[in-house]
């Protein structure tokens, strides 16, 4: 690694490390304080709340990998033109793009990682997450989940509905179950009604407590004793973790392979509107530009940071606030406008991203022609 690589790296890794724990702790209070004090108050024991917490962790910290590559550019270029050292560095002959080269490289590392923790420690973090909260919601406050939906097709038909009233991913239960079963017109033949379902062997979903077995007419009325499952009905072909993927509202849950499967299994059955397969679509494409952006944004900090004149580590803050406005204002937007059919899902994505670069090469332009 050549000085000027030294140089620039060691200047932007220690704003970018400063930028991430500042937008973390300000993300994790904005987001999570509120439920974590409320922990603190229903005697919730510190192990726990510090394990809920750690947990909550990641997909912040992942969200903030962007916001840190742009702050880190501009203050530590900020720094560089305040001092001379950028016209030191044209001085002896280097341009504007071999300075900002080695800001290159190191956001395209920031972007690597950012794609490995949000496809892998995130989706795993965020289910965690998920079934303790739900646990110690229940203990806490005697809560319920809310009333869980799902549909059991096979060979692209409708057998049967499920609705139940609680949903534990972590236990692997349903509980309060209701299951329709439909025959080949689509029209009811036969009611389950069992107190739970239990995932057991990693493999089936098994009766407990009981059922009870009525036909349409209502004519056959049966008890289930055991964990017998009766042959009118069809049974549940999605374990527990599928069962909280079609449940979910959070892109953290998933990682790609994920929301892949999910929208693959969709296209079949039917089984999510097309407002949300759209959405999904959109979480997909924002999988690859949410550490695309750690890139950009670390090229267009650096950019920007490249000025004639002193300038405080205020204008850096400043410029960052704005940029990320923004950036984020423009994503939610292209969000509805991709939900609701307007413009592909990869073209919201990817749109903020392709500007953002855009920006970067005309400025770095600019600026190596002045």
């Amino acid at each position: 690694m050549k000085r000027i690589d030294r140089l620039i790296i060691g200047e932007l890794s220690g704003p970018w490390f400063f930028g991430v724990a500042m937008f973390s702790s300000l993300l994790l209070a904005a987001t999570y304080l509120g439920r974590i004090a409320d922990y603190v108050v229903q005697g919730l024991p510190v192990l726990m709340i510090l394990k809920i917490t750690f947990l909550l962790l990641p997909p912040i910290l992942v969200k903030t990998f962007a916001m840190a590559s742009l702050l880190g550019s501009l203050l530590a270029f900020g720094r560089l033109s305040g001092d001379s050292e950028i016209v030191a560095l044209r001085a002896g002959g280097a341009s504007i793009y071999r300075i900002i080269f080695p800001v290159a490289l190191f956001s395209m590392a920031v972007a690597a990682l950012t794609f490995v923790l949000n496809d892998t420690l995130v989706p795993y973090a965020t289910k965690q997450a998920v079934s303790i909260t739900q646990s110690v919601a229940k203990q806490i406050k005697n809560k319920k989940s809310q009333p869980t939906f799902q549909s059991i097709v096979e060979d692209g038909k409708l057998k049967a509905l499920i609705m139940a009233e609680d949903f534990n991913i972590g236990e692997g239960t349903l509980r309060g179950v209701t299951v329709k079963a439909l025959d080949s017109n689509g029209d009811p033949s036969f009611y389950l009604e069992a107190k739970e379902l239990h995932y057991v062997d990693n493999k089936e979903w098994r009766i407990y407590n009981g059922a009870r077995l009525f036909s349409a007419d209502g004519r056959d009325v049966t008890d289930i004793k055991g964990d017998i499952w009766p042959t009118q009905i069809p049974k549940l072909n999605k374990k527990p973790q599928q069962v909280g993927e079609q449940l979910s509202d959070n892109p953290d849950w998933f990682t790609t392979g994920e929301i892949r499967a999910v929208l693959a299994r969709s296209g079949v059955d039917k089984s999510v509107t097309t407002e949300q397969y759209r959405n999904m679509e959109f979480w997909l494409w924002n999988k690859y530009a949410v550490p695309l952006a750690a890139f950009v944004f670390g090229v267009l900090g650096a950019a920007l940071g490249i000025r004639s004149h002193r300038a405080g580590t205020a204008t850096g803050f400043a410029l960052a606030i704005g940029i990320m406005f923004a950036y984020m204002t423009l994503a939610n937007f292209m969000n509805v406008w991709a939900t609701g059919g307007v413009i592909p899902p990869y073209v919201a994505s990817l749109t903020p991203i392709v500007l953002g670069l855009g920006a970067a090469i005309y400025i770095m332009w600019r600026r190596n022609t002045s």
